[in-house]
């Protein structure tokens, strides 16, 4: 009698052990794969500049004081980058601030230049 108990007690520590065994690898498995999905893609990262690209031209249009016609925007991971010119200094310094006031924009480096008068 005391055998069979025995083998009933190691028996439910065997299924125990199965069990925990099995939790842990489906759980290792979920993580493995959330951390696949959380990578971003080369197609969602494009799509995410892009989209950083327009949010920092749509607030150069919007700023006051500032001409845009010959300003071009770049983003890449957060970092934004101004290109072409302006017609006067005042100009170069309210685009940057526009810029670094954008959601998701980390950095802004300014190539903006003067254009001279009738240009």
């Amino acid at each position: 009698m005391k055998a069979f108990q025995a083998i009933k007690v190691i028996g439910g520590a065997l299924i125990v052990v199965a069990s925990l065994n099995a939790y842990a690898q489906s759980s290792d498995a979920t993580a493995a794969s959330g951390a696949m999905s959380a990578a971003p893609t080369a197609k969602s990262t494009k799509a995410a500049n892009r989209a950083l690209q327009r949010s920092v031209r749509k607030a150069l249009s919007k700023t006051k004081g500032l001409s845009v016609t010959n300003i071009t925007v770049r983003a890449r991971s957060g970092a934004v980058t101004l290109e072409g010119s302006v017609p006067e200094q005042p100009q170069v310094d309210l685009a940057t601030q526009a810029a670094q006031g954008v959601a998701g924009v980390t950095s802004v480096k300014n190539a903006l230049t003067i254009r001279a008068i009738g240009q």
